[in-house]
């Protein structure tokens, strides 16, 4: 499978209404500036059925259990179809720990290239996972297999964090090398210089 057009190119941006009715901006902004943290951005078809109220939770449960969550300070945020009165209900019943977005008119779903699930049958469970940076660094479109997508996100944090461990590492090679001396060459002309004039003070 080719791999998702997205991939290594700056996430779209948008703005749909949240749970409670107000407007979320994407991607979120602390201060009048883009956070600089990892951000999960996952679609699915709808809410209240069995596999995505489970993949919600799945993903609120690593919010609060998984370290390599905690330690990212990763945003999580689902979106779907639904109207705002039904994402209200479905965060609360499951009391989400997260923005979950109403895309009615399926902007977001149009700007991520997010395609039809089940033979077309209803929007792919597709998760999207983008760096301190904004760029999207892994797709996972799995349909059926909800409980697919939070270690998904799990995996690709690691990556990340790896990753960043390694430059770390690159850029610190070399930090404590002795420098080069700027003694004069035993041979050279300005050492036999001060040769000669110290045996003459010695005379």
């Amino acid at each position: 499978m080719a791999p998702h057009p997205l991939i290594d190119k700056e996430a779209p941006s948008f703005t749909l209404l949240d749970a409670n009715g107000d407007s979320f901006k994407f991607p979120p902004e602390e201060g009048g500036k883009r956070v600089d943290k990892p951000i999960a951005v996952f679609f699915y078809p709808q809410s209240g059925t069995f596999g995505c109220t489970r993949e919600a939770c799945q993903f609120r449960d690593a919010l609060a259990e998984n370290e390599i969550f905690k330690r990212s300070d990763v945003q999580v945020i689902g979106i779907s179809a639904d109207p705002v009165e039904k994402q209200k209900s479905f965060v609360q019943k499951n009391r989400l720990s997260f923005p979950v977005l109403s895309d009615q008119d399926r902007a977001a779903h149009n700007a991520f290239q997010v395609g039809r699930g089940m033979f077309g049958l209803t929007d792919a469970r597709t998760t999207f996972v983008i760096d301190g940076g904004g760029i999207v660094r892994g797709v996972l479109s799995a349909t059926m297999n909800y409980s697919a997508h939070a270690k998904f996100v799990t995996r690709e944090l690691e990556k990340m964090q790896e990753s960043q461990k390694k430059t770390g590492r690159e850029s610190g090679e070399g930090a404590g090398e002795p420098q080069p001396s700027a003694e004069v060459p035993a041979s050279s002309p300005e050492r036999d210089e001060l040769g000669r004039v110290a045996g003459a003070v010695s005379a």
